[in-house]
């Protein structure tokens, strides 16, 4: 009696994480248009505690969508910080002043304590700076002066590149894009979307109608039901050996670490749970692995040629197709390959 009823609030919990994902998805997608799978990647980012990195250029919608995100939310405080090379790491992360009436110093936080954080032109930024964002982006806290403080939860950091400029850049170091949950771009919307976002401006800008549709605590549900979706271990020993074969391709010269199966194993199940789902499919696995897996590799440099000649897209489909030829697919329907459950037994 007792496991089932475990087992229905289980089920319930489930249910009304979905419902909170639904709610918070059709609310963004009501400002960012035609943009649904990128929505839903931000918001699986999100259930996860991860980051977004977007390469895309500028005027595609980005910070349209990291304030919605947050507009979304009740109580959710937006900042944002546009990154240039003079970029100190107390402009993020705030300092410590003196006040003449106390006597003493007193903290000032920086933008880097808010929910939803957007941080523009990342690579801009001069690389001390940038490694500033490590600890936050790893441990959800920042050390100043000695002193760690907690930032507020959920805590989700957006960060853009512009893919096309280099002069007055300074990439990312491969540590800190490891440390991106997963990495996406917006891209333009297609005709419809676009003639519709026209439209909806002429009478002010639709952020500024937008409602909060759940709160910190339903965002916080979220991320705990996301523990919940069930793995079956066929599955996971599959995702498993998808990320061991990064390691051992030509094309690549260093591969994806462990961090990346946590990742991919963590994302595969938000977006169950955004799909309605409490149980994760191959489809899952297939859908995530190039925003989760894509910028975690160090590619050898007859690769790097190859992708410019065919350009990056073709070449990162190229480099997954190869990963998943090592790999068999766990079959639903059997044969060589021993069943996968559907669903949770």
């Amino acid at each position: 009696m007792d496991a089932e009823r475990e087992r229905l609030d289980e089920r319930e919990r489930h249910e009304r994480a979905a419902a909170i994902a639904g709610r918070l998805l059709a609310n963004v997608e009501t400002v960012v248009h035609g943009k649904t799978r990128e929505i839903k990647l931000v918001l699986a980012a999100l259930a996860s505690q991860g980051h977004v990195l977007f390469e895309d250029v500028p005027g595609t919608a980005k910070t349209v969508l990291a304030r919605a995100v947050a507009q979304s939310i009740d109580g959710a405080v937006h900042a944002r910080i546009q990154c240039t090379p003079d970029l100190q790491p107390t402009d993020a992360t705030g300092l410590s002043v003196y006040n003449q009436k106390l006597r003493d110093f007193e903290f000032r936080p920086g933008p880097i304590f808010a929910n939803v954080l957007l941080v523009d032109e990342i690579n801009r930024a001069m690389p001390k700076t940038q490694s500033a964002l490590l600890e936050a982006m790893a441990e959800r806290q920042v050390t100043i002066d000695g002193v760690t403080r907690r930032l507020p939860e959920p805590f989700l950091l957006l960060a853009t590149e512009n893919p096309i400029e280099h002069e007055g850049t300074f990439p990312l170091p491969e540590a800190q894009l490891d440390r991106f949950f997963l990495r996406t771009g917006l891209g333009y919307p297609a005709l419809h979307d676009e003639q519709r976002i026209v439209r909806e401006q002429r009478g002010g800008h639709p952020l500024g109608r937008l409602q909060p549709v759940v709160t910190v605590a339903d965002v916080l549900e979220l991320e705990a039901a996301v523990e919940g979706v069930y793995v079956d271990e066929l599955l996971e020993a599959w995702l498993i050996g998808l990320v061991r074969a990064t390691r051992e391709l030509d094309e690549v010269a260093i591969g994806a670490s462990v961090r990346g199966s946590l990742a991919l194993e963590r994302a595969a199940r938000a977006w169950a749970l955004l799909d309605g789902r409490d149980y994760v499919t191959p489809e899952d696995v297939e859908e995530l692995f190039l925003p989760v897996i894509g910028h975690r590799i160090i590619f050898a440099p007859g690769f790097l040629v190859e992708m410019r000649r065919i350009g990056r897209e073709a070449a990162l489909a190229r480099f997954r197709d190869a990963c998943f030829a090592r790999v068999p697919r766990p079959d639903p329907e059997g044969g060589e390959v021993v069943t996968l459950p559907a669903r949770r037994p």
